[in-house]
């Protein structure tokens, strides 16, 4: 394979339908040359775990700093073409940015390689195979761990080491297949249940650690029915009745 975009991303969480995306880092290759790369911080509204920022590295007020989603994801798509999408567990990234481009009605159709899936086929079972322990094992450098670009280019460079060691004998296991997430249109909370949301935190003094501003209606019914299932509904207003 000569031509993709080696791509992938940080997250707040695990999950596509809930959780945000936090930066996205790319490089896309022509001719086994790196054409161009892109990178981007994006603000999730919302504060970052103790564990994101463990992780990555990234604050609050890096995260502050970021851009908007809206304005990123179109950005994105145009970089990676229609071009194969290359990634370390790829079909988790493209998760995110499938169910993104389905939340703006964007196209957003790829296939797609995995070094995940690669390293599986060749190494012995037994021997793990995240990102971080392939790079020590193939002495790929990285000045940061767990930052969209530089595991983007982490990756990338493992896909050319398997490639090179294992590609004459094994043509097949390095050509791109449809990536395949079923994403849904997450349509925004309404003002009803922001209001309702709200309302119960109030009366059970609990804080929310979520985006108002992009909010979804599955999200908002989600913390509901937590707030309801932890603390208990609020009371009924009491109705005032009048004795002529």
């Amino acid at each position: 394979m000569e031509d993709y975009v080696a791509i992938d991303l940080e997250m707040t969480g695990l999950n596509a339908r809930r959780d945000h995306i936090l930066e996205i880092g790319a490089v896309r290759v022509r001719r086994k040359k790196t054409e161009d790369i892109y990178q981007a911080m994006i603000h999730p509204h919302l504060e970052l775990s103790g564990e994101v920022t463990k992780l990555t590295g990234i604050t609050n007020e890096m995260a502050a700093g970021g851009r908007e989603l809206d304005d990123v994801f179109p950005e994105i798509a145009a970089f990676c073409e229609d071009l194969p999408l290359l990634g370390h567990n790829v079909i988790f990234d493209y998760g995110f940015l499938k169910q993104a481009a389905m939340n703006r009605n964007i196209p957003f159709e790829h296939q797609g390689i995995d070094t995940l899936r690669i390293a599986r086929k060749f190494l012995a079972p037994e021997d793990k195979k995240t990102l971080q322990l392939l790079c020590d094992r193939y002495q790929i450098s990285r000045s940061r761990q767990h930052r969209a670009l530089d595991d983007a280019l982490a990756a990338k460079e493992l896909y050319e080491i398997f490639e090179t060691e294992y590609g004459a004998q094994y043509p097949e296991v390095f050509v791109p297949c449809p990536l395949i997430y079923k994403a849904k249109r997450q349509s925004p909370a309404t003002n009803r249940q922001k209001n309702h949301l709200r309302q119960l935190a109030d009366y059970h003094n609990v804080v929310l650690n979520i985006s108002w501003e992009t909010l979804t209606k599955n999200e908002a019914s989600r913390q509901i029915d937590q707030l309801i299932a932890q603390y208990g509904r609020m009371p009924k207003p009491e109705l005032t009745q009048t004795h002529t």
